[in-house]
């Protein structure tokens, strides 16, 4: 987990509130303090309790957001540059990608007729109640889309299988301190 001292807000700011997924708007001159930075997302500690913060909104934290709009080079195959993506994707509240924590199942690549290229996966959550799946499945899509030559993108949430601890990957549960 990356963290930092307090940070005041140097604007108001949108954040997706954590877990229900709630948006919200964080006033200018709030005390926060980062609690996980990862795959271009901030988790921050708020006087009302955790939210989230895109990289679109990192200069309000006095973090420079550089150029999220840039697209990513793929080097290789277009599918394992989609993984590669996808493990840049983080539940705001465990410091494991969405790939390790075995929450994506499936992952089709595309050739349409026009030469673009269509990903289509299939993911869940750790749990069906979770606020923040619709902004978890977004950041994967949004990932996805910042690859050349990906043209179209759909992430869909699906319940079966059932996730369960066993599916995290080693590498995971490492992390998680689980193995």
């Amino acid at each position: 987990m990356n963290t930092q001292g307090d940070i005041i807000l140097s604007r108001d700011c949108d954040a997706v509130q954590i877990p229900s997924g709630h948006p919200l708007v964080l006033p200018a001159g709030m005390s926060v303090v980062v609690t996980q930075s990862l795959g271009g997302t901030f988790t921050v500690a708020t006087p009302g309790g955790l939210a989230r913060i895109e990289l679109k909104d990192a200069d309000a934290l006095g973090i420079d957001p550089e150029a999220a709009s840039a697209k990513v080079k793929v080097e290789g195959s277009t599918e394992q540059a989609v993984w590669d993506q996808l493990k840049t994707v983080f539940d705001p509240e465990i410091p494991v990608n969405i790939v390790d924590l075995g929450l994506v199942y499936d992952c089709a690549v595309t050739k349409k007729d026009d030469g673009s290229t269509a990903v289509n996966v299939k993911m869940t959550l750790t749990a069906p109640g979770c606020g923040m799946g619709p902004t978890i499945a977004a950041d994967a899509r949004g990932k996805i889309l910042s690859l050349e030559g990906i043209a179209d993108a759909e992430v869909d949430l699906v319940w079966d299988p059932p996730w369960n601890q066993a599916m995290i990957s080693e590498a995971g549960k490492m992390k998680l301190g689980i193995l």
